[in-house]
């Protein structure tokens, strides 16, 4: 019997690789930072990670099919994730996966496939001090935060965000040039469910943050499934005998004659 949440961190993986800065700040790469976050401490969980170069960028078939949860980082690589994958994705999601989408992840193809809409909002780097106000404290990816808590130097983001109207709004964040973002959101989509959490820009340390950390656990926990239904649309036996039934619509009045319509 299972008793691990399976979750994968995925990265492009193109940033670290790229930039040496980058490469100082995350050596080993974001989702190694996120991983271990979540694995230290953590026995209920079982973590792996997958990057974009991978075959099949990390995400096969048999791999998402024993995924409970996949946390997901993108930017600068979103039209090269085949199109292919995100229809296994999305598919997974619709089954009951849960996805976590971070930061720039915001126009990944899978975000913009689960919300429906652009997915756009303002942006700006400035090294900007955020602070992320908690507004719903009794949502369980709120456990154990304070009011707020702040991250000194990090990217803005700004309304207007193109979203869905979301399920909980969790998080409110404000920035140092006057801006506001609604950095922390929920969704269920068939039967999974979604988390957009803002903070995370490449060039800052943002995920060795421990209220960062700490978000990303609460997350994972509750977007782990609570079913996992294959869709099927299938042709419906009756339960119930049905009644055999001399239909005559005109006589029933259900149709009119063509000089009554005119």
């Amino acid at each position: 019997m299972k008793t691990k949440i399976s979750v994968i961190v995925w990265n492009e993986f193109q940033h670290e690789r790229q930039s040496s800065a980058i490469a100082e700040i995350y050596p080993d790469g974001m989702h190694q930072v996120i991983a271990q976050a979540l694995r230290v401490g953590d026995a209920d969980l079982d973590v792996g990670t997958a990057t974009l170069d991978q075959p099949e960028h990390g995400l096969s078939e048999e791999r998402l099919a024993g995924c409970d949860v996949l946390v997901w980082w993108g930017h600068k690589a979103h039209d090269q994730v085949d199109d292919a994958i995100v229809d296994r994705v999305q598919k997974r999601v619709l089954e009951g996966m849960g996805l976590i989408v971070l930061h720039s992840g915001h126009f990944s193809k899978i975000f913009r496939r689960m919300m429906g809409t652009n997915c756009s909002l303002k942006w700006r780097e400035a090294d900007e001090k955020e602070r992320v106000w908690v507004v719903e404290p009794s949502h369980p990816i709120a456990a154990g935060l304070g009011e707020y808590f702040e991250l000194p130097y990090e990217e803005m983001y700004g309304e207007r965000f193109d979203i869905p109207q979301p399920d909980s709004t969790v998080f409110i964040s404000w920035f140092e040039g006057g801006e506001v973002f609604r950095s922390g959101c929920t969704w269920e989509r068939g039967h999974g469910r979604i988390f957009y959490f803002r903070p995370g820009h490449e060039a800052y340390p943002t995920y060795y943050d421990a209220n960062v950390q700490k978000v990303l656990n609460n997350a994972v926990r509750w977007a782990a499934p609570r079913v996992n239904i294959v869709d099927v649309c299938p042709n419906a036996q009756p339960l119930e005998p049905i009644a055999k039934k001399a239909l005559n619509f005109a006589k029933v009045g259900i149709l009119q004659s063509a000089k009554d319509i005119q």
